[in-house]
């Protein structure tokens, strides 16, 4: 299936009607969004809520010049306002910290301060409920003090992301290579990837170490990436390090992965951002390892069950089309693997009057279609916020997004558009 990229813009478009058409009202006069449309709880979250959709909206605002896109982000950062002091979690993904870096996002770019407000506001709350050491179980990028850190050195918290990411240093365990950690209590294995492993971690101390001058922090990300990096199996012209070690969960969790989340799509990104930080020549041969590994995967095709069954930007095909974007602009790498990816998504879109959506599969379920998600993760609002920077480039326009994803290092300066 061959697809031009007005088809692309197109189909992005249509993602969005459909998203848009999702929203729900709220009592303040905000808006809102449920995980899927049939769900009946609002769902505030990064990961596959509101505060996830905020970012394609502010997207398709710049990409358009639509204002209607600014003003759905204006209400839904309404509605994540009046939303940060209801819930229970403070993490990146799944809590307070992921909001407050929604809306200091609507703040900077739309200019509204209520926003900015409650930003501040949820990152107070963040900072009264560290108990000195964590904020809850998780200890990782998505649900624990990595993703707290680096969300609040975003938000421009700086202090108290220092205060997040410290804890990393007490609580390393040593490694024949290097430090990992584990990533709740009471769990033998040791996962190792973005999501809830080491190389979250180390992404997080790198980032704030680097910004706040403490070399300790940094000097422990290398160390942690020294152990992740001992531990590949596709040597020496591929990257691929199984999901942990034991193996965590073995009856749900397949040992070898390729996406974002517990993957080499994912590793590269913490590989590009060490090469920004550190100049030194084995980060991008490392990242350049991992795409190797991506593209001679086999996916986006499905050979089996459970080998390739999502679309979306944390464990699908959306997030691999991001890794390949980042190449484009940084290494002028052809657009052939990229076009595979965005002609896949067309392909598995179901479009029609209400717009387009992407399901998902679980193929041990029956039946195995999943319904349609509205948020980041797993539906719209990842899938279509990739499609249109793949538009851009392809145009020769600016690779940068409007709203800069906390753990995908952005494209540097001098290789970005106007």
């Amino acid at each position: 299936m061959v697809v031009t990229v007005d088809e692309v813009e197109g189909l992005a478009v249509d993602g969005l009607r459909w998203l848009t058409a999702a929203v729900r009202e709220t009592a303040g006069g905000g808006l809102a969004w449920t995980t899927r449309p049939s769900d009946d709880e609002l769902n505030p979250m990064l990961y596959s809520g509101t505060a996830g959709i905020v970012p394609v909206l502010l997207e398709a605002w710049r990409h358009f010049g639509d204002d209607s896109y600014a003003d759905t982000a204006l209400r839904a950062a309404r509605g994540l306002a009046d939303s940060v002091d209801g819930i229970d979690g403070d993490s990146l993904y799944f809590g307070r910290t992921g909001m407050a870096l929604a809306l200091r996002a609507v703040h900077d770019e739309l200019g509204d301060t209520a926003a900015g407000a409650a930003a501040d506001r949820a990152l107070e709350i963040v900072r009264s409920r560290f108990d000195g050491t964590r904020w809850g179980d998780p200890f990782e990028l998505m649900g624990g003090n990595a993703g707290i850190g680096l969300g609040a050195l975003l938000a421009g918290d700086a202090e108290l992301a220092v205060l997040a990411v410290e804890p990393y240093l007490r609580t390393a365990e040593r490694t024949p290579a290097g430090v990992h950690w584990a990533h709740r209590t009471g769990v033998d294995s040791r996962l190792h990837h973005i999501s809830h492993g080491t190389l979250g971690i180390v992404l997080a101390l790198a980032r704030v170490g680097r910004a706040t001058g403490r070399a300790d922090l940094v000097e422990l990300a290398l160390a942690g990436a020294a152990d992740v990096v001992a531990r590949d199996e596709a040597g020496p012209e591929g990257f691929l390090v199984p999901h942990s070690t034991p193996q965590y969960r073995p009856d749900l969790i397949e040992p070898i992965s390729y996406g974002w989340c517990h993957g080499p799509a994912g590793d590269a990104q913490v590989f590009r951002l060490l090469r920004d930080l550190t100049a030194d020549p084995a980060w991008p041969a490392l990242a350049d390892r991992c795409w190797h590994t991506v593209t001679h995967s086999g996916l986006p095709r499905r050979p089996r069950p459970g080998f390739w069954d999502n679309n979306g930007r944390c464990c699908g095909t959306a997030g691999v089309l991001a890794l390949a974007c980042d190449r484009i602009a940084e290494q002028q790498d052809p657009h052939d693997f990229a076009h595979v990816l965005v002609a896949d998504l067309a392909a598995r879109a179901t479009r029609d009057t209400g717009g387009a959506r992407w399901s998902n599969v679980e193929h041990r379920a029956t039946p195995s279609e999943l319904e349609p998600c509205t948020g980041w993760a797993m539906g719209n609002a990842g899938i279509v916020r990739e499609l249109l920077r793949f538009v851009r480039l392809s145009r020769g326009g600016d690779p940068r997004y409007a709203f800069a994803w906390p753990d995908q290092p952005p494209v540097p300066a001098q290789v970005s558009g106007p």
